[in-house]
């Protein structure tokens, strides 16, 4: 009997990937056959500690570390990132009490700085233009000698905005503080070369990577002082102690290894795929606009807000028609406050809320943009004819 049901389109990816087949079946083995702890000196343990080597030279070469050492095997982008603020910011603290980062930053980096304040740092929360851009002239005022650390994103996953890391790093080294970059949303989707674009400390998920969820990594470039968040039996150069994830280490290497094989066609044919949603969701429709930058954005990012009617309103309209998105970053959905994302561009509360992100990722089609782009027009008229905000003339 033939499924007569329609099909689902998912278009959240950056809230969640499926793992990729091809990283499921290098992970299995070590569920089973070769399950051994790599702390252990026997030939199980053996296998199970050459095959963390492995991976670490895996995820080294995608964003060419200058060693595999420099890789830190994390549970994630969250752990990543309290890792480089908290530890960096607590080793280096004789250099200064000082970190800057952007307002337009992941939860997991804002609420690392935050406590930091509390542990007695001054903490500078640096604006972006209305395109989410960082503003680079403030980030050279506010940087003195008392600055130990700077954060800053290298592709905001809510909007899309892809910032301008070498010319970060410029500033940022003319002071001789650290920088991190949370390359979460942007790892695995445009190219990223931590020598050249002289980064100190990188921020990796696995799952952004169709790899398995609770896997990431830090990028530690040589040289930098970092302390350890936990204390334990000294793993990961006792930076991250705890027995290592060998199959989710594995699964992200794998990860890792194909996006650095097929990111350049995936990248291509995701921008225009991009590009005609951002067309067909904007154009039909009156008092529709972009968030973001139109050009320097992630090539799976498609993020937009409409006037007069509010994002949750349009993913439940979705939803019922079979089409998966979000209105925003999928760990801020819980609290019904606007995104501070978007806020930091600019927009009025009011406007933010109206807000649509769509996400991209490999098993989309045109197809998919094109049943999107259908169903919008009549979803937005229809909530705006209910809505008190609405202008006469609208509706």
């Amino acid at each position: 009997m033939e499924n007569d049901s329609p099909r689902r389109i998912y278009m959240d990816y950056s809230a969640g990937k499926p793992v990729d087949p091809r990283v499921t079946d290098a992970m299995l083995p070590f569920f089973n056959s070769s399950f051994g702890n790599p702390s252990s000196v026997h030939t199980l343990g053996q296998e199970a500690k050459q095959a963390l080597q492995n991976s670490r030279e895996v995820v080294a070469k995608l964003i060419n570390s200058e060693t595999p050492e420099a890789i830190v095997f994390t549970s994630g982008a969250t752990e990543s990132n309290n890792l480089a603020i908290r530890g960096t910011a607590g080793r280096n603290k004789s250099r200064g009490n000082k970190i800057l980062t952007s307002s337009v930053e992941h939860m997991s980096v804002v609420n690392p700085c935050k406590l930091m304040i509390r542990n007695g740092f001054q903490v500078i929360f640096l604006p972006v233009d209305k395109l989410g851009v960082l503003d680079l002239e403030k980030l050279e005022s506010e940087l003195d000698d008392q600055t130990t650390l700077v954060s800053i994103v290298y592709a905001n996953p809510e909007i899309g905005t892809i910032e301008p890391i070498k010319e970060i790093s410029k500033i940022v080294h003319a002071k001789k503080a650290f920088l991190h970059v949370d390359a979460t949303a942007a790892c695995g989707q445009v190219p990223i070369d931590v020598q050249d674009e002289n980064i100190d400390l990188l921020t990796m998920s696995s799952n952004d990577m169709y790899g398995p969820k609770g896997v990431g990594a830090l990028y530690i470039k040589p040289g930098t002082t970092i302390e350890p968040v936990n204390q334990g039996g000294g793993q990961e150069r006792g930076l991250r102690s705890g027995t290592e994830n060998i199959p989710g280490i594995v699964g992200f290497a794998k990860a890792a290894e194909i996006a650095k094989n097929e990111m350049a066609n995936e990248s291509q044919r995701l921008t225009l795929l991009r590009n005609n949603l951002i067309k067909g969701l904007i154009e039909p429709i009156p008092y529709s606009y972009i968030n973001g930058h139109p050009t320097q954005r992630l090539p799976d990012n498609v993020s937009v807000r409409y006037s007069f009617i509010e994002g949750e309103s349009i993913l439940l309209s979705l939803d019922i028609m079979g089409v998966y998105a979000s209105s925003g970053s999928a760990c801020a959905a819980k609290t019904l406050q606007p995104s501070h994302v978007l806020l930091a561009l600019g927009l009025q509360p009011e406007d933010a809320h109206g807000s649509l992100m769509a996400t991209l990722g490999r098993e989309n089609t045109q197809e998919d943009v094109d049943k999107l782009t259908s169903i919008m027009p009549d979803i937005v008229k229809r909530l705006r004819d209910m809505s008190p905000l609405t202008p006469k003339e609208l509706k």
